[in-house]
């Protein structure tokens, strides 16, 4: 249901007046929960999340060879293994590597031996940096999606002690928590990710967690955690990111309206979509 709240907070109608040209393509494809095997504890649903991703890296494929910037909406992070992986797969057929922002309270990078829940949306950057799980990680047959040199972590404030030692094993540039950001300011911060993210590559995607957010501002996730970037850190981030004018593609993910109230937390995605894509004050 979120990608649906976030329509009805007119996203479409708020980029175009921003001068884009929009198409909506529609929903991939997704099972229900409860008519799936479950599977391994260890990956709850793992093989229909992965089956949702491939279709998911096919259709970002499809929208880059068709000129266009993708913009995916979620629903579970599980799913940036697929975003991620399309436009991987687009820059290596033209023989360049892309960049990655990774913007959540959570470092994602979890896998299924390290996993405390088993739940595969804390496992998408583990599979894109080749860590596994490897249904995840070898879409288009090879593996890992991106570098980790010129892979960022911003926002970070809840970490799991294996996710710490994954970070290590897979040499992830830079990781930013909430205390840098306290202490060095955003702009600081973001500055530099995107130095590291861009640097020799044909830019950067960037994935946005919505519980990155505070949940004063941001109710509507699925795991809040307290002390979370601010309305207007989160909107300085999105600005320096246009200003730096090299997106590759865009996600906005874990709003469910279930548990948010009066539609704030999708409203505010849209908000946060329209300032990366080129939204000024003045």
């Amino acid at each position: 249901m979120g990608p649906s709240a976030m329509r009805v907070a007119g996203l479409e109608a708020r980029l175009e007046a921003l001068g884009h040209r929009v198409t909506d393509g529609g929903n991939i494809g997704v099972e229900i929960a409860e008519t799936q095997p479950s599977g391994s504890d260890k990956a709850r649903y793992l093989e229909p999340i992965a089956q949702i991703c491939a279709r998911t890296a096919e259709g970002v494929l499809k929208t880059l060879e068709e000129g266009m910037t993708p913009l995916i909406l979620g629903g579970d992070h599980s799913l940036a293994a697929g975003s991620i992986s399309g436009v991987a797969e687009f820059y290596r057929r033209q023989k360049r590597k892309i960049g990655l922002v990774w913007i959540d309270a959570h470092t994602d990078i979890n896998t299924p031996e390290t996993s405390p829940s088993g739940n595969v949306h804390g496992m998408p950057l583990a599979a894109l940096l080749g860590l596994g799980p490897a249904e995840l990680g070898n879409l288009f047959g090879y593996s890992p999606k991106i570098a980790p040199e010129n892979t960022v972590l911003v926002g970070v404030r809840d970490v799991d002690a294996g996710e710490r030692a994954n970070l290590k094993q897979a040499g992830v540039a830079a990781v930013y928590t909430m205390r840098d950001i306290d202490e060095r300011g955003m702009r600081a911060v973001m500055e530099e990710a995107l130095r590291v993210a861009g640097r020799q590559t044909a830019g950067y995607h960037v994935s946005l967690d919505m519980d990155w957010i505070d949940p004063e501002d941001a109710p509507g996730v699925g795991t809040p955690v307290r002390g979370g970037a601010t309305y207007r850190e989160a909107h300085l981030a999105m600005e320096i990111l246009a200003d730096h004018g090299r997106l590759l593609g865009f996600e906005i993910v874990e709003v469910n309206p279930v548990i948010d109230e009066h539609n704030r937390t999708a409203d505010l995605a849209v908000e946060l979509a329209c300032s990366a894509f080129g939204k000024k004050i003045l």
